[in-house]
């Protein structure tokens, strides 16, 4: 009996996701340790390394980043199959829905800043939904929307700036070794 092998070798690709997912992943775990003042308002950090992904690698590599993140860091906080996986899994998979989108809009008037806040509306979006329909079955729930929506607005905003700035600084770099 012929035993077969089969060796994954991985590539640039593998490597920049695994990179960035571990930062991503990272800042999840930091920001679960943040007291935070109302439960499901989160300032969604990790969400800025989602942001640079898109716009230096594309969507398909962003995708990857943040559904890592999602799994690892479900597995790494112990919340894994748990309702707040998939609360997270469903506004991941949304805000990445959002980002599909946004990606194709115009860039002179849309950017990492209005990206940043489609999707953590999205985001929260879909997890109200969720909750909605499986953890909370009363229509209750949408009293939450104006301030969970005010929040996603605000993280968002700050969350896109953040990405803006990290990218010019990435870019500035970039092209400082270019010309040096």
């Amino acid at each position: 009996m012929t035993r077969s092998v089969i060796e994954l070798i991985p590539t640039a690709q593998d490597h920049r996701i695994a990179r960035y997912a571990a930062v991503a992943i990272g800042l999840t775990v930091a920001e679960a340790a943040i007291p935070l003042p109302l439960p499901g308002i989160k300032p969604g950090l990790a969400n800025i390394i989602t942001l640079i992904v898109l716009s230096q690698w594309g969507w398909r590599e962003a995708a990857w980043v943040s559904l890592l993140r999602v799994f690892a860091a479900s597995l790494l906080l112990g919340q894994f199959l748990a309702p707040g996986f998939f609360l997270s899994l469903a506004g991941t998979l949304a805000s990445l829905l959002a980002l599909a989108v946004a990606v194709r809009l115009p860039p002179k008037w849309f950017g990492p800043v209005t990206h940043s806040i489609f999707a953590a509306l999205a985001h929260i979006g879909a997890q109200l939904l969720v909750a909605r329909l499986w953890l909370i079955p009363h229509d209750g729930v949408f009293y939450l929307v104006p301030l969970f929506s005010a929040a996603a607005m605000l993280f968002g905003f700050i969350n896109g700036l953040a990405a803006a700035a990290m990218m010019e600084n990435l870019n500035k770099n970039s092209e400082s070794q270019t010309l040096g």
